[in-house]
């Protein structure tokens, strides 16, 4: 088994790294929050004082950041010339395609192998080790990717060179948020328009209408499988992190030249739903805006 330094220890990453011990890997952990690095121990992994610290000797580096900003940070500033050159680096956060494609081209520069590894799953899937992968950057560096992350997910899945990854994942969850907005609209016109709510399910889940909303994270309490609905929408994954992702996608289709209208009016939709204070709400939750 391998030594892992892992750097982002916070609702995503804090499973993942559990996971990894789990799997048998040692794990060099690092989080500024002290909290979380209690949780971590307490899981198994050494945490070490600084990243500087955590990645030193090890075979592979994984990190799970908040934004582009921090992760080209960390890699310029503390893995690069740090970590040894033998080790993989592997970035799990969602960030945008070219500052993964930039960090990609410096480790390469100093001689690293380095993929972009953004997930998709959630809090629960972290924690219960059933993530999907989508991962960018070469054949060899993909192999050598793989059976570490396959320690922390169902489904691992080169999408192609560096930065294809990113643009998967953002690709993935522009979907998501628009589907789930239109999954939410369709249950508040089904109620006014006097249907059964489990009836309006238990047709549209067998029908044309069938999406991931509706049948594995249904937006309303007490139909279909448990989903955050069912919590008072909390837990899950946070509206401004759903924002977050379409904002990428959105500065992705500007670069691209692509129109994306669906992608633009949910774009919108969430940063108003997360501005009357909801961006810790489950994104399911903006069921409530429709409701009125």
């Amino acid at each position: 088994m391998s030594t892992i330094a892992f750097i982002g220890l916070g609702n995503m990453g804090g499973g993942m790294a559990a996971n990894l011990v789990q799997a048998g890997h040692q794990v060099r952990a690092f989080d500024l929050s002290a909290e979380a690095a209690a949780r971590a121990q307490g899981n198994g992994c050494a945490v070490l004082p600084t990243v500087r610290e955590a990645v030193q000797g090890v075979d592979a580096v994984v990190s799970m950041l908040p934004n582009g900003a921090i992760v080209e940070n960390v890699y310029g500033a503390d893995v690069i010339g740090q970590a040894p050159t033998t080790a993989l680096l592997l970035d799990c956060s969602t960030i945008d395609v070219a500052t993964a494609r930039k960090v990609a081209g410096a480790a390469a520069a100093a001689g690293y192998a380095m993929v972009d590894a953004p997930v998709s799953g959630g809090i629960a899937a972290a924690n219960g080790g059933t993530l999907t992968f989508m991962v960018g950057g070469s054949d060899a560096a993909f192999s050598r990717a793989e059976p570490i992350l396959t320690a922390m997910g169902k489904a691992v899945i080169h999408a192609g060179q560096s930065g294809a990854g990113q643009a998967a994942k953002i690709c993935n969850n522009m979907i998501l948020g628009a589907t789930m907005i239109a999954t939410c609209e369709a249950f508040a016109l089904a109620e006014k328009l006097g249907l059964d709510l489990q009836t309006f399910y238990d047709i549209s889940s067998k029908a044309s209408g069938q999406s991931w909303s509706m049948t594995s994270y249904c937006p309303v309490a007490g139909v279909g499988p448990a989903s955050p609905a069912d919590n008072g929408y909390q837990g899950g994954f946070a509206a401004a992190l759903m924002l977050k992702d379409l904002k990428l996608a959105m500065e992705a289709a500007e670069s691209a030249g692509a129109e994306v209208p669906m992608g633009a009016r949910a774009a919108e939709l969430y940063e108003a739903f997360t501005a009357a204070g909801n961006g810790g709400t489950d994104f399911s939750g903006i069921i409530k805006t429709l409701q009125s």
